[in-house]
Parts: C-alpha cells; sequence; structure tokens
C-alpha cells in the first residue's frame, strides 16, 4: 500500500535568467520570492502556505509550460500505477520520473516534498 498527492505547480521556463522569470511571477502571482537554493541553480520557489500546493519555476530547454508534481512515498508503486491508467514514463531524473499522460500533458512522480503523506494523501493498494 501507498500514498500520493498533488503537491506542486511546475513553471517551466525556457528563458537565460530564471531570477528575472522568478520576479515577474511573483509580481504576477502576489508571492514572494524564496531565495534561491544553491544546490538547485535552474529552480526558485513561490513561499506558499503550508496547506497549498507548492509553487515552483524551472529553468528548462523545451518550450515554456506549466506541468503538476505528484508526491508519493513510493515512486515505483505510484508510476506503476499510473501506468496501469494509461500514463507512460518519459524520463528518469534522480529519484523522480516525467510521465505523460494520455492527453499529452507532462507531470512528474516525486518523492516527498513537505514531510511525511498524512490523512490527505490518497492511498492506494
Amino acid at each position: 500500500m501507498h500514498k500520493s498527492r498533488f503537491c506542486a505547480l511546475v513553471i517551466d521556463c525556457k528563458v537565460d535568467d530564471i531570477d528575472a522569470a522568478g520576479r515577474f511571477w511573483s509580481a504576477a502571482l502576489g508571492r514572494e520570492l524564496a531565495p534561491p537554493d544553491p544546490e538547485g541553480p535552474t529552480y526558485r520557489t513561490l513561499k506558499t502556505g503550508d496547506d497549498e500546493p507548492i509553487m515552483l519555476l524551472q529553468k528548462v530547454d523545451h518550450p515554456s509550460r506549466v506541468h503538476l508534481d505528484i508526491e508519493t512515498d513510493d515512486v515505483d508503486a505510484e508510476v506503476a500505477r499510473l501506468e496501469a491508467l494509461g500514463a507512460r514514463r518519459i524520463e528518469k531524473i534522480h529519484t523522480w520520473w516525467i510521465m505523460e499522460a494520455p492527453t499529452g500533458h507532462r507531470f512528474c512522480v516525486v518523492r516527498p516534498q513537505r514531510g511525511p503523506l498524512g490523512e490527505r494523501a490518497n492511498q492506494w493498494p
């Protein structure tokens, strides 16, 4: 048995300056821009409440778009569950998978981002 839930909205930005993109989206969405994380130089975070999805900006080489992240306490089991629903694996990066839904939308399956998954997460056999 494993758990999963929607955890993040990721704004993929095909830009040269991810900091400028962060300033734009911070102002546009009324969210404070968190200080850059030296371990994640291609990411910027917009601050959200503990009960809200994480909002990230990611510097990418592909066309700009938005994708969702699903966090889970068992990445392999969640990927298998989603494949059974019709999704397909695109690429494994470090500890997470980029997936594609039958609708053509890309999304990621990641480890828990804000600690253990609690009662509000979906529980799967």
